[in-house]
């Protein structure tokens, strides 16, 4: 069974997606690639491992957290399932290129094909995609967008935290993504 809740964090709302143990989804309102919350299911706040996720991703945005200790249950193909635990060996602070994570999988030819399953990569911030840059340093492909990329990597570096919006609400507060009108 499928379970869903939404937190606000420092860049913006999250949707969290659980299976009831695990976490199956992690992504910013709003960004490509975006699942949506699980058919006939409500916002259900305290599924799974949400208390212990938003826990973590406040403590990351407060510069006191560097990994992550929750279960994981992204799905994919076998192939983005290899990519997605490369990204997740990243250290906290470090960049590596399309080019050398091609490189460490055996599949040097297959950036196009690396840059697409980092892309599609479930579980933001938790399994690092952001910590993949372009050739040169350059800041590309971030399903989030590149302010976000950009803001997470300074966060990394710099042990600045990015601290929680002023008008954010608690988890569960309010169903679906908030009203920008």
């Amino acid at each position: 069974m499928k379970h869903h809740t939404y937190i606000d964090s420092a860049l913006g709302r999250i949707l969290l997606i659980s299976d009831g143990h695990a976490l199956t989804g992690l992504y910013f309102v709003g960004q490509k690639y975006q699942a949506s919350p699980p058919e006939g299911r409500t916002n259900e706040p305290c599924a799974g491992p949400f208390a212990r996720v938003n826990t973590q991703i406040d403590e990351y945005f407060a510069g006191t957290r560097q990994g992550f200790d929750i279960p994981l249950a992204p799905q994919g193909s076998a192939f983005q399932l290899q990519v997605w635990r490369r990204l997740a060996a990243i250290p906290f602070g470090t960049t590596v290129t399309y080019l050398s994570l091609a490189q460490s999988l055996g599949v040097p030819r297959s950036v196009r094909a690396i840059a697409a399953a980092v892309g599609r990569n479930p579980i933001s911030i938790v399994i690092p995609c952001h910590r993949v840059i372009g050739s040169g340093g350059s800041l590309t492909g971030y399903a989030g967008g590149l302010d976000r990329k950009r803001k997470l990597l300074l966060l990394e570096a710099a042990g600045e935290p990015l601290l929680r919006q002023q008008n954010a609400r608690q988890p569960g507060a309010v169903e679906g993504p908030a009203n920008h009108a």
